[in-house]
């Protein structure tokens, strides 16, 4: 599902949004969205699921095509665990 499928679903259930209005509001969600797992911060959607940043410890890789050892960094990534309900509908 792309932004533009989001953002005309918006319209759909709200029916005198104008498309502007529709993409105002997703922007607003998204970008609070972003400022809160920057700041680690657990954002929690029921029925949905939830998002938040984990901290990646520093560890050797390799290099797959040479067998080069590679030191890793450590850095921040996002975890998205989804709900009960998104599970069963995902699965039937």
């Amino acid at each position: 599902m792309k932004r533009s499928d989001v953002v005309r679903s918006i319209k759909v259930q709200f029916n005198r949004m104008r498309t502007s209005d529709a993409m105002a509001m997703l922007d607003c969600v998204v970008d609070e969205m972003k400022s809160a797992v920057a700041n680690d911060d657990r954002i929690e959607i029921r029925g949905f699921g939830t998002f938040q940043s984990r901290k990646r410890a520093t560890k050797i890789g390799f290099n797959p095509s040479t067998g080069e050892k590679i030191h890793l960094s450590a850095n921040r990534t996002i975890l998205f665990k989804p709900s009960r309900e998104l599970t069963k509908k995902m699965n039937g």
